[in-house]
């Protein structure tokens, strides 16, 4: 089957515990953990059930001194389960807080707009007032990036548009500039200490600005000759159809640009639906090398036969299998597209005038007359041959 290829832009490599971000890696699927940090059962649980469905990297909300010293005991109890999965401390507002957990994540997230600067306060900044915030921003990080890379631990540097540093915005508004600019401060310290295991996020639940946003940062990173990998996210995007509407639109738009090394749907949800969302991103946009693709027709008159039932029937015998590998599954409703798609997809069940089903693997017909009551059975030995 013809899949889709991408020109990735090309970014360093990060290694995030035992999965390494950017470079030739896939990428990677993230999400975050709903519980306070301080409920060491309830994050040990979610984050299995997290890795479970095919999650990656695993982020946990750290606020107080105590909710590093519950990360450790985290990681410890999941270690002992067999756990492997790295672990993010996602740290705002406190640099102590942030260099302590270098000891124990796997990574940490920083905000840009809050590391140093307060979010609210002077509304109006003078060009003196504005040089010392990112003075005093940039000698904190200097301090705290050369305590990550003595610790060996990469670092997130996330750029919100609805977080950005008050002295950012008064001179840059709240646009792509200024989430541009909020990061290049961030990248100047990192360089000052020759501290490179970054990953960079620039993030809005405004799917146009968090696509834009994105697109002048990797131009600008280009001209500068940087490479870091990319996180990819729409924050905020809701709930239900909405939620993933967004998030497909603002992800899957970068992904097909050659942006994004590593992803999270951020959903107003069990965090475990992310992950099932982000894996059907990745295979819309044609790059993600484990899933099978499934296709269907939405009918019409022509169609003879309960073809949601069968898509039923297909779906949940697909999810019993594993280890398969770019596959392809059509089910169409007669032959008016059925046939050419058929000869797109590895395996492909087309219905007949009679309302039964013909089914074809690599183009040919390798099955004629199957009624829908037999689908399991006959469905089944065919797509067998598919396993590695």
């Amino acid at each position: 089957m013809t899949m889709t290829t991408i020109d990735r832009r090309k970014t360093r490599e990060v290694s995030v515990g035992n999965v390494a971000i950017g470079g030739d890696n896939s990428i990677r699927i993230q999400s975050m953990t709903s519980v306070p940090t301080k409920n060491v059962t309830g994050n040990v649980e979610q984050i299995c059930e997290l890795v479970e469905c095919g999650c990656e990297i695993v982020r946990l909300a750290v606020t107080t001194v105590d909710d590093v010293k519950s990360l450790a005991e985290i990681k410890n109890v999941l270690h002992r389960r067999g756990t492997t999965v790295p672990v993010v401390a996602d740290v705002h507002f406190s640099p102590m807080i942030a260099t302590n957990c270098l000891m124990t994540a796997d990574k940490v997230r920083i905000n840009a707009g809050n590391f140093s600067d307060k979010l609210f306060g002077a509304k109006e900044f003078s060009e003196d007032k504005f040089v010392a915030g990112k003075r005093r921003l940039q000698e904190k990080l200097e301090v705290f990036f050369a305590a990550a890379k003595a610790a060996g631990k990469p670092i997130r540097i996330g750029i919100n548009s609805g977080s950005l540093a008050p002295r950012v915005t008064c001179k840059f508004g709240h646009g792509d500039e200024a989430m541009w600019e909020s990061a290049k401060e961030c990248l100047e310290a990192a360089e000052q200490v020759k501290f490179g295991d970054l990953v960079l996020s620039f993030k809005a639940s405004d799917v146009g600005k968090m696509v834009s946003a994105n697109r002048l940062a990797c131009a600008q990173m280009d001209q500068y000759g940087w490479n870091f990998p990319i996180h990819l996210g729409v924050t905020e995007s809701g709930n239900g159809d909405s939620g993933r509407i967004k998030s497909a639109i603002g992800i899957g738009t970068l992904l097909m640009a050659g942006i994004g090394d590593t992803i999270r749907v951020s959903l107003t949800e069990n965090p475990v639906n992310e992950i099932g969302v982000a894996k059907d991103i990745l295979q819309a946009c044609g790059i993600n090398r484990h899933c099978v693709e499934i296709i269907s027709c939405p009918s019409c008159g022509r169609t003879t036969f309960d073809i949601q039932l069968v898509l039923d029937v297909v779906k949940s015998e697909l999810g019993k299998l594993k280890n398969f590998e770019r596959l392809k599954v059509a089910v169409m409703g007669c032959a008016i597209n059925g046939l050419g798609e058929a000869g797109d997809a590895d395996l492909a069940i087309v219905g007949n005038p009679n309302g039964s089903l013909s089914i074809y693997g690599g183009g040919k017909c390798i099955a004629r007359g199957v009624a829908v009551k037999d689908l399991h059975r006959d469905f089944l030995k065919k797509i067998h041959k598919f396993q590695k």
